[in-house]
């Protein structure tokens, strides 16, 4: 039971890790066998300060890549099966091009990425894997050219920033080291809140669901996870001490996430514009997620006036989509509509948002703008 509550963890990690800067499908299935790919990833928007932020999993996510994240060392049979997802997604792309009557090379094949806590020297060499120490740093083992898979020990990554988002991955006490590590990141990093919100769901769960079936490895886990949630919510108390706020955790996430985009914008942008102020009830609603995919957008702005206005464009978005998804194609004039407005009726039209109908918000704002 806890091996699918560790499954479950990686892939959606690795889905909110990966979202900003491409396309990932979970749980993608190839052939009729149904064969299920574990993380397929397919590269979309180019972020290049995010990617780097990443470190070693942003270079992996530089090209079309599949993740096969195991909990526990994969045995050859394993590995086998993961190149054999790998031989079915090469057939579809063949039979594509063919259909499409286009020429296919093997560059737009995905890079296979087998994810295990370590891998032993006999597994390694069964595969004729070895590492690339001029491109690849220590722990990467490459099979030859053509199958573009590479067998990945995570115990055996250096110890580095680099590598944080992929030892979390780990086991033991790389993973452990890797979840205090997180500590020294600043409590508003967009990074460590998904990391935290993840681990915390972990930690829930694995209490939850399998507490009698928990390893003495998972529940020291439990007991790394714990202190860092704490300091999240202790830093949140103390920001609103610091802010003559006494609400205090009582209004629970929403008051935290509040606190934390206002901050996020405050040291960001300065001031806060009278724009930005509107939005932060609305936005402090937002599901965790999809909050911290919009501080991560936001820090990838530049911190002049063009990004100052970028910001507004994206909590208005953000805050539009909450209330009203199916806004599809007219959503940018929406947003230009929405902005358009004085600041006081635009605070009077957002408090309003709840209470208005898909159609009142397509009659109020949905025309073209002059």
């Amino acid at each position: 039971m806890t091996r699918f509550i560790h499954d479950l963890f990686a892939k959606e990690y690795l889905e909110e890790l990966l979202s900003p800067i491409g396309t990932v499908n979970i749980g993608r299935d190839v052939t009729s066998e149904v064969r299920e790919i574990d993380v397929y990833f397919t590269p979309s928007t180019a972020i290049p300060e995010y990617s780097e932020t990443l470190g070693l999993l942003g270079k992996m996510a530089n090209t079309t890549a599949i993740f096969e994240p195991f909990r526990n060392p994969a045995n050859v049979s394993e590995i086998c099966s993961c190149l054999g997802k790998l031989l079915d997604v090469r057939g579809e792309l063949e039979r594509k091009f063919r259909r499409e009557n286009t020429r296919y090379d093997d560059t737009q094949l995905p890079k296979l990425w087998i994810l295990m806590p370590t891998a032993s020297k006999a597994l390694v060499d069964s595969f004729n894997a070895i590492p690339d120490t001029e491109n690849w740093m220590q722990g990467i083992y490459f099979l030859g050219e053509s199958l573009r898979t590479a067998i990945v020990a995570i115990h055996q990554l250096p110890e580095t920033p680099d590598t944080l988002w992929l030892r979390i991955l780990g086991k033991g006490g790389v993973q452990q080291r890797a979840i205090s590590q997180l500590s020294a990141l600043a409590t508003d990093d967009p990074l460590r809140i998904i990391a935290l919100e993840l681990l915390y769901r972990l930690q829930s769960n694995l209490v939850t669901d399998a507490p009698q079936e928990l390893e003495p490895e998972e529940r020291e886990l439990i007991m790394a996870i714990a202190p860092l949630f704490q300091q999240q919510i202790q830093a949140a108390q103390q920001q609103a001490r610091e802010e003559g706020l006494e609400r205090g955790l009582e209004r629970g996430r929403q008051e935290q996430q509040r606190l934390i985009l206002e901050n996020f914008l405050r040291v960001r942008f300065g001031e806060l514009s009278p724009k930005m102020t509107v939005f932060l009830s609305p936005i402090s609603k937002l599901a965790a997620a999809e909050f911290t995919v919009l501080l991560l957008a936001i820090s990838m702005l530049t911190v002049d006036e063009a990004g100052r206005e970028a910001a507004v464009k994206l909590l208005a978005e953000s805050a539009l989509r909450m209330r009203s998804p199916e806004l599809g194609a007219i959503l940018p004039a929406a947003v230009t509509n929405l902005l358009a407005l004085p600041v006081a009726e635009l605070t009077l039209f957002v408090e309003q948002l709840p209470q208005l109908s898909a159609e009142e918000l397509r009659d109020r704002l949905g025309k073209t703008p002059e």
